[in-house]
């Protein structure tokens, strides 16, 4: 368990995040353990973990760039490495888990894990009723991030949120 405190090489993250500096994105999921364990809840208990991977940044030439790891990575192994950490830690849900143009790496992802946890296309959807629809009928994802500023229009978005749920997608409004 972590026990050294805060210090000034702690920045704000996109959103207003807290963003420490860390040796590796794993090192992020072990602070987040650390602090359910601290709060007493267990790692296996009530409080599970989501993650925004944001994998459009990760995806550069076709590839998934983890640059605290020094790895790089195609689709498919970047899928295992997710699922791995499905294995791992108690991972409720991820979102943008593969890049937005990385059809059929959330393909894989989605075979893999996509029955045991929520996968969720917030870069990949954009509350897009077209693409939703694309996304449901190749088995990709299986959740969806709602923005009514991102589609344009409130009837656009309450579209969206009617597709998913009658494809049994769940739907995060944000």
């Amino acid at each position: 368990m972590r026990t050294d405190s805060v210090d000034e090489t702690a920045a704000v993250g996109d959103e207003g995040g807290f963003a420490p500096e860390l040796s590796s994105n794993e090192e992020a999921i072990q602070c987040v353990l650390d602090a359910i364990t601290v709060m007493g809840y267990k790692e296996d208990g009530p409080v599970q973990i989501g993650l925004d991977v944001a994998s459009s940044e990760l995806f550069i030439d076709n590839q998934y760039r983890l640059v605290a790891e020094g790895q790089t990575m195609k689709s498919s192994e970047f899928a295992d490495f997710l699922s791995a950490w499905v294995d791992r830690y108690p991972i409720l849900t991820i979102e943008d888990g593969m890049a937005e143009s990385d059809w059929e790496g959330w393909k894989l992802l989605s075979e893999q894990i996509g029955t045991r946890i929520q996968l969720t296309g917030d870069d990949l959807f954009v509350t897009n009723v077209q693409i939703l629809r694309e996304g449901i009928s190749q088995g990709i994802a299986n959740s969806v991030l709602i923005k009514p500023n991102q589609i344009g229009t409130l009837t656009e978005t309450l579209d969206a949120v009617s597709v998913a749920q009658n494809a049994g997608y769940g739907v995060t409004i944000s």
